[in-house]
């Protein structure tokens, strides 16, 4: 998941600043919020709830490239440039999203320094999450892809506190965003449950001990 903005951002008095100029919309799981392909005309803020975002090769193939969560924004490429989506943004859960056009968010960051500070902060954290994922899946065995992906899941190594309940996600999920297969993942999930490092029963429960073998370059790492 990309960085949270920061906590002392008040999602109310942000609203209140955009004024008519921006929509909530509320999505039940599996909804689209918008396809790849599609205008990219605004920038969108998660109230509650989850999003992940998708892309569809030539071939057919999809890749989840993140799963973003309450105070993460998305659709951002819109500011630079892009005149369609590259991506698909699906609610997984109930969720409560806020639409700010993108003529609305320019405003917003040329007049309101505040919000600009957040927002920057914002687009650099998703620079650098994209950059340690692609080191990621260049350097790393999908079992550490795995791992390091759970903890990003749970907050471990964020600024608020470890949330190491995750809500229900599905090993195709996982496996679509480390680049592996399914089996391979229900294996790696098997393997951390019996080390300790997870429970496991539809909900994903991260324990401390988890990012502590990953500290220490634990547990033994399979060949990929």
């Amino acid at each position: 998941m990309a960085k949270k903005v920061q906590s002392s951002f008040d999602a109310k008095a942000f609203l209140a600043r955009v004024g008519n100029d921006r929509s909530i919309g509320r999505y039940i799981s599996e909804q689209v919020v918008f396809s790849q392909g599609d205008a990219a005309n605004a920038v969108y803020y998660i109230e509650s709830g989850k999003v992940k975002l998708t892309v569809i090769s030539e071939q057919g193939k999809e890749a989840v490239i993140a799963l973003l969560g309450p105070s993460d924004f998305f659709g951002e490429g819109c500011l630079a440039g892009q005149a369609k989506r590259i991506s698909t943004a699906v609610a997984m859960s109930e969720a409560e999203i806020v639409r700010i056009d993108k003529q609305t968010i320019l405003k917003l960051i040329a007049g309101e320094p505040e919000f600009s500070e957040v927002f920057i902060a914002h687009l650099l954290g998703r620079a650098v999450r994209v950059e340690a994922d692609l080191i990621d899946q260049l350097f790393n065995s999908s079992e550490k892809r795995l791992a390091r992906l759970l903890l990003l899941l749970a907050n471990f190594g964020k600024d608020s506190e470890p949330e190491p309940i995750i809500a229900e996600i599905s090993q195709e999920t996982l496996a679509q965003m480390i680049g592996t297969t399914r089996p391979r993942v229900s294996h790696l999930m098997n393997k951390f449950r019996k080390l300790g490092f997870i429970s496991y029963n539809g909900r994903i429960e991260v324990h401390k001990s988890l990012l502590n073998a990953v500290l220490h370059d634990q547990p033994h790492i399979d060949p990929d």
